[in-house]
């Protein structure tokens, strides 16, 4: 039986910067940095560091673009929460100062991403608010299943910054920190991640981007593309024409009876 165990930040951290390689590369470890991987080396059994990811955002904003599809019919209901933060230093302390992030911090700290929170650059992460929270499940519950609580998390954190602007007009997937993908669509005057609205985008701490969701984002939620429009119906033919096709053809004459 596999048994399923809470990663470590340093853990959590290669993850992030693996998913990240869709759209740049990690530098070299700086001298300064070789205590850092030699702990995470010897926790996970793989080279690491804490260093920021040297990711390229086009390259997140191309990914997205290629899922593009045709717009919904109808635009998605307005979101009901109201709700509107101001950056305060980094990510992590951003959603503290907030106040609305409470359920979300503890979760953080719990699960061992707080770290990787603070001490990365260039993420993205679409932090749920308490009320999301509470409708999505008790929060005691999720608290129980530490590791099942991690991966929920980690699917709500993009290895790069991906502003607004990069995927508005577009509908696609980009990678989330463990190896799955959190659908982006700027179609409609409501930018959503999965099922969930946009309340407030690219709020930019001091080390990446906050996007404040109304849902907890459920992976698979949403396909990947939008169906393609239809083609228009092809125009019925006039009436004349159709029965001109359809009645039997006229007899050109009859011979008269011969009289006897």
């Amino acid at each position: 039986m596999i048994s399923h165990r809470l990663l470590t930040a340093a853990a959590v951290a290669v993850l992030a910067a693996a998913c990240g390689s869709a759209w740049g590369q990690t530098p070299a470890t700086a001298p300064g940095q070789a205590k850092t991987q030699a702990q995470a080396q010897a926790a996970t059994g793989k080279p690491t560091t804490d260093a920021p990811a040297n990711t390229r955002v086009q390259g997140a904003a191309a990914a997205v673009a290629q899922g593009t599809g045709a717009a919904p019919a109808a635009a998605p209901a307005a979101p009901t929460q109201s709700v509107h933060i101001t950056a305060s230093g980094d990510i992590v302390q951003t959603l503290q100062s907030a106040g609305q992030f409470t359920i979300l911090i503890k979760a953080l700290d719990a699960t061992n991403l707080t770290p990787v929170l603070k001490n990365n650059k260039g993420l993205t992460i679409f932090a749920p608010t308490d009320a999301a929270f509470t409708a999505y499940g008790d929060p005691a519950r999720l608290m129980a299943d530490l590791p099942g609580l991690q991966k929920l998390l980690v699917h709500h954190i993009i290895n790069a910054e991906v502003d607004s602007s990069k995927f508005k007009n577009a509908h696609g997937p980009v990678n989330d920190g463990g190896g799955g993908k959190i659908v982006l669509d700027g179609t409609s005057a409501t930018f959503k991640a999965d099922q969930a609205n946009i309340l407030q985008a690219d709020v930019r701490a001091s080390n990446g981007l906050i996007d404040v969701v109304d849902q907890v984002l459920k992976a698979g939620s949403v396909p990947e593309t939008l169906p393609q429009a239809e083609e228009p119906a092809a125009a019925a033919e006039p009436a004349a024409e159709a029965s001109k096709k359809t009645a039997p053809a006229a007899k050109k004459g009859t011979k008269k009876a011969r009289q006897p």
